[in-house]
C-alpha cells in the first residue's frame, strides 16, 4: 500500500478508521528520519493489513504538538484507537518487524479491559498514601 501523509484534519480519521496504524513523526531536514523512511517504506509494503503513515512535522507543527514530539524521527503505533507505542528514534527493519508482529499479536480485549480499568482509577491515588 505504501505511505500515507496524515495532516490536521485526516488525523483522527485515519485513526478512527483502521484497525493498526502506524505513524511516522519526520522532517526532511533529519538524517535519522532520511535513514528510517526506507525501513518504513519496505514494511509498509510487508504488511498491507496495516497503514503507514506519515506526518511532516515542518507542515504538521500544531499535530507534531499536540503529541509533544520532541525528537524525530519519533514512531507511533495505534490499535484500535488505543496508543500502544511512542518512542523517538529510528528503528532497524527487524525491530520494526518485531514491533509490528507484537501489536498484531495483541488480545485487544485485554487492552480494552486494562484501559477501561485505568480510567476508573482516580488520578491521584498514590498521591495521598505517602503522607
Amino acid at each position: 500500500m505504501g505511505t500515507v501523509a496524515l495532516s490536521g484534519e485526516t488525523f483522527a480519521d485515519t485513526i478512527s478508521s483502521n484497525d493498526i496504524v502506524l505513524v511516522d513523526f519526520w522532517a526532511a531536514w533529519c538524517g535519522p528520519c532520511r535513514m528510517f523512511a526506507p525501513v518504513f517504506e519496505a514494511a509498509s509494503a510487508s504488511h498491507p493489513d496495516v497503514v503507514f503513515a506519515k506526518v511532516d512535522t515542518e507542515a504538521e507543527q500544531a499535530l507534531a504538538a499536540s503529541f509533544r514530539i520532541m525528537s524525530i524521527p519519533t514512531l507511533l503505533a495505534f490499535r484500535d484507537e488505543i496508543l500502544l507505542y511512542a518512542q523517538p528514534g529510528a528503528l532497524p527493519a527487524a525491530a520494526l518487524e518485531d514491533l509490528i508482529g507484537q501489536i498484531k499479536a495483541l488480545d485487544m480485549d485485554e487492552v480494552h479491559r486494562k484501559v477501561a480499568e485505568a480510567a476508573e482509577q482516580p488520578e491521584h491515588d498514590h498521591a495521598t498514601s505517602n503522607r
